[in-house]
């Protein structure tokens, strides 16, 4: 009964690193849920501000990229810069301790539970298994869980990732990487346009054939990706660089500054610039940027940050992977049981937002958090036996 009590204390209990959360990082995190689902908010529980936000909703994912760039690039680079190089089973079984369980348990729900689902079709379920179905995602045959495309995308990101960065930490100087860096951005710049200019580019089917050519594939989402791995390489192996030519009173207005324009060139379609050339070619980076350069801020103000009362941001991004995951579900659940008539302004905003966090909450409390307590004693770093036996003979 004690072994049994201490791992079940070991798995819900308070975490060692909850204190450690960076309020920065959590704040674009927040940001970008919650842009993420008043995009997707049924339209009879937009009230005017939420109307006038939705058709920005789409650029929480693009925010959600840049993290997981720097996020990711940092903890990889740390242990090339410490000359430990990549651990790579540790790496990967890291990532899957964080990304698996509640993907899978959701993932369960909308093939074994009636009614759960926030479409009429969905993908075989080895599409979702292998994270392959964000490639040829048509929404009008299989729009339930189409929301999984960008854990696709960043479950791509996580087995590359590692190889080519050790590859890049074998060459001299920045400069491959850096050149690299451009090449994903620029190249995916011009992906984006020559693939507008084939079937995506007919007006009767463009909505379905952009979504399917562009806007999911993992080839043309790199843009946030490569931008948040740069700023992480940068402040990693360049600190004294980064201080002096990206104070945060510059990265700071210029970030402003991205994202007012990416909100201006959102502003030119109601229903939202991600279903235009332009703004596959031009916003997407452009956006990016913006959620890098603010990023890039908010790590240096993180001292003053931590004296603001930010802890209910904090919350929002404890949550947002879960967030992520059932809140589209809970959403059409919640309509078809009662319908747009009670599900109407303030009043149906209200509804949608308690139902998608007591969801969230339980997955988290339920799935992700104990999972979370098992990967850090799973991944404890066990002191090397030479390392051990230096000790001792010193």
């Amino acid at each position: 009964m004690t072994a049994v009590s201490g791992a079940i204390a070991a798995l819900f209990g308070p975490s060692r690193q909850a204190h450690g959360r960076a309020y920065g990082p959590d704040l674009l995190r927040a940001a970008a849920i919650l842009l993420v689902m008043a995009w997707h908010m049924p339209g009879p529980a937009r009230p005017e501000p939420l109307a006038s936000l939705r058709p920005f909703g789409w650029l929480g994912v693009d925010i959600f990229f840049v993290l997981s760039g720097y996020l990711i690039g940092a903890q990889l680079l740390k242990g090339i810069a410490a000359g430990d190089g990549v651990d790579f089973k540790r790496f990967w079984a890291s990532r899957a301790f964080r990304i698996l369980p509640a993907f899978l348990v959701v993932l369960a729900l909308y093939f074994t539970l009636p009614g759960f689902s926030d479409g009429k079709a969905i993908q075989p379920l080895w599409r979702f298994l292998t994270f392959t179905m964000n490639f040829g995602l048509d929404y009008r045959l299989t729009g339930a869980f189409t929301s999984a495309w960008s854990l696709c995308v960043e479950e791509h990101f996580y087995w590359l990732l590692p190889p080519l960065v050790l590859v890049l930490a074998r060459a001299r100087g920045a400069w491959p990487a850096l050149l690299l860096g451009a090449a994903v951005i620029l190249g995916g710049m011009a992906l984006r346009w020559g693939v507008w200019h084939g079937p995506a580019a007919d007006p009767a089917t463009r909505p379905a054939d952009f979504l399917r050519l562009v806007y999911y594939p993992t080839w043309t989402r790199l843009d946030g990706l490569a931008m948040g791995v740069l700023l992480a390489a940068a402040r990693v192996f360049r600190p004294a660089a980064v201080a002096r030519l990206a104070p945060p009173w510059l990265t700071g207005p210029l970030g402003l500054a991205a994202a007012a324009a990416t909100v201006v060139l959102c502003l030119r379609h109601a229903d939202g610039v991600s279903l235009d050339l332009f703004g596959a070619v031009v916003v997407y980076p452009l956006a990016c940027l913006a959620g890098a350069l603010l990023l890039c801020a908010l790590l240096d103000i993180e001292p003053a940050l931590r004296r603001l009362p930010l802890a209910p941001a904090a919350f929002v991004a404890t949550l947002a992977y879960s967030l992520y995951l059932v809140h589209k579900p809970v959403q059409h659940m919640l309509r078809e049981r009662l319908g747009d008539g009670v599900l109407h302004g303030w009043t149906g905003l209200g509804l949608y937002l308690a139902a998608d966090f007591a969801a969230a909450l339980l997955l988290w409390w339920l799935v992700e958090r104990p999972f979370l307590r098992l990967r850090e004693r799973v991944l404890r770093r066990p002191v090397p036996a030479v390392a051990e036996a230096l000790k001792r003979a010193a």
